[in-house]
């Protein structure tokens, strides 16, 4: 039995070597086909390397050759462009040297001529001199004819011309205004209706109000919130009076400063919209709504330039070009009025052969200091004229906007047609509104440098104060001095008064002679 069993183990022991033995024999078999694979691998990615080493050297040479083919061409092509510039060169300097040949016999004639001057001026000199004398021998004579001194003689004169002069000038002053009015007419109706046909824009009338409404009056109680608080955060944070009365689901936004009713209407709107009314969201919103009418400025000021194509302007004056889109000039939008104005600034320019672009620039920015007057005492076109200079404008474009009130010297043409094209912008039917004290005012004024004349013995402003009818002693004016006094009065008003458009003078004279038959 023993013997048996250690049979038994010892072909257990021979077929478990067999069997490790064949398992090696397979790993080693596979570690063969792994060495065949990866041979054939590196050889793939050889022939891989080489065809693309060759691709690239073909396509390297058919750049090259494009390239150079390219360069050829320019070349002929720059060739070309030198040789029109050399004949264009040699056309000019042709038509220079026929240019100097007539200037030089121009000038031999100006110098003929100007010795042919001097002798005349010395003939002149000398016929001066026997009219003198001749002068004071019939002074001497004629004082002792009239029995009268020299100096009696010039005061009876000087009276009598005084007299004659006052007609005469009234006869020239009707004779002028009749030859001017005919020629202005003539010339201005064409070309403002020209300008201002190409100049048509939209109107936009804003005030110094703002509405919200409301989904109910339920949510007046929470804008005002506990104790007021939510009311007072909001005026606080926006600087905006905030009045809510008894117009139903409405509040009233009320501020001169557009931009900050701007920013409380879009806050209001949005605590409305999310429901959510509290001091800190109130904060959130306020900031979030600031943030957007900070771009929307930005974003106005570009579209203004990208309008009327103006490129290259400071980044801090297209903001403040931008904030004109909320700020009211006599219920005018100021940056509409601004656009009207560069557009109509520019066609009278082209009209006038002048400078378009230099018009249309200095019309955009000309009331750019009405959002910088609330801290400084000046003028908004001082104002806008010393701003746009911290910016590198032109001093053209500066002078045009403080001059445009007469404040400044006119410097050029484009300045006048900027303030041409301010006043027909303004006095457009519908463009203004104006309040009734400020009306009221505007008529009194009117009234009041009429009735400062000596004559005068009652004045009234008729149609809407675009009329002013003035009543006169006929014993104290003249019919040739009323014409006078117009001319004076409508002087007056243009330099002491602000007025949009045109005011008309109208001096009423009469004589009566009443009797009675008894």
């Amino acid at each position: 039995m023993l013997g048996v069993g250690l049979a038994i183990v010892g072909f257990a022991i021979i077929f478990s070597i067999m069997y490790k033995k064949s398992t090696i024999d397979k790993k080693i078999e596979e570690l063969n086909n792994l060495e065949d694979e990866k041979l054939k691998a590196k050889i793939k990615a050889k022939e891989i390397l080489e065809r693309a080493e060759k691709e690239s050297l073909a396509k390297s040479k058919e750049i090259e050759i494009k390239a150079k083919e390219t360069v050829y061409q320019m070349k002929e092509e720059a060739e070309k462009e030198i040789k029109i510039a050399k004949n264009e060169l040699l056309q000019k300097e042709g038509r220079l040297a026929k240019k100097e040949e007539t200037l030089e016999s121009k000038i031999e004639k100006v110098e003929s001529r100007a010795v042919e001057l001097e002798e005349i001026n010395q003939n002149l000199e000398n016929k001066k001199t026997e009219i003198e004398d001749l002068k004071k021998v019939q002074e001497e004579t004629l004082e002792r004819i009239s029995e009268m001194t020299r100096n009696e003689a010039k005061e009876m004169l000087i009276s009598k011309l005084k007299d004659d002069l006052v007609h005469e000038t009234a006869l020239a002053i009707r004779e002028y205004e009749n030859k001017l009015e005919d020629e202005k007419d003539r010339l201005s109706k064409r070309i403002l209706s020209t300008a201002i046909g190409k100049a048509s824009s939209e109107f936009v009338a804003d005030a110094t109000v703002s509405v919200v409404n409301l989904p109910n009056d339920e949510m007046k109680g929470r804008i005002i919130g506990r104790e007021g608080r939510n009311i007072r955060t909001i005026e606080a944070l926006t600087g905006v009076d905030i009045i809510i009365d008894d117009t139903p689901e409405a509040v009233v936004l009320s501020s001169f400063d557009g931009v900050k009713r701007e920013v409380a209407r879009r806050a209001i709107e949005k605590l409305i919209n999310d429901g959510r009314i509290h001091p800190g969201k109130i904060e959130e919103v306020v900031n979030k709504s600031r943030k957007e009418i900070d771009k929307d400025i930005i974003e106005a000021g570009e579209q203004a330039l990208l309008e009327l194509g103006i490129p290259g302007m400071h980044m801090e004056i297209i903001k403040t070009l931008g904030k004109l889109k909320y700020r009211t000039s006599y219920g005018q939008n100021v940056l509409t009025h601004s656009i009207e104005v560069a557009k109509l600034a520019a066609n009278l320019a082209a009209e006038l052969g002048a400078d378009t672009k230099l018009a249309k620039r200095a019309g955009l920015l000309h009331d750019v200091g009405k959002v910088l007057d609330h801290d400084i005492e000046a003028s908004h076109a001082i104002i806008g004229g010393e701003f746009l200079k911290k910016f590198g404008e032109k001093p053209a474009v500066i002078n045009a906007v403080m001059a445009h009130h007469n404040e400044v010297e006119f410097e050029s043409v484009e300045a006048i047609l900027v303030q041409a094209s301010d006043a027909i912008s303004a006095s457009r039917p519908g463009a203004r509104r104006e309040t009734l004290s400020t009306y009221l005012k505007r008529l009194e004024g009117l009234e009041e440098i009429a009735t400062s004349f000596d004559g005068v013995e009652s004045s009234y402003a008729i149609q809407a104060g675009r009329e002013i009818r003035i009543i006169i002693n006929p014993e104290i004016v003249s019919d040739d001095a009323a014409t006078k006094m117009a001319r004076d009065i409508a002087k007056r008003i243009e330099e002491t008064m602000q007025y949009p458009g045109q005011i008309k003078v109208t001096i009423l004279r009469e004589t009566r002679a009443v009797e009675y038959a008894k």
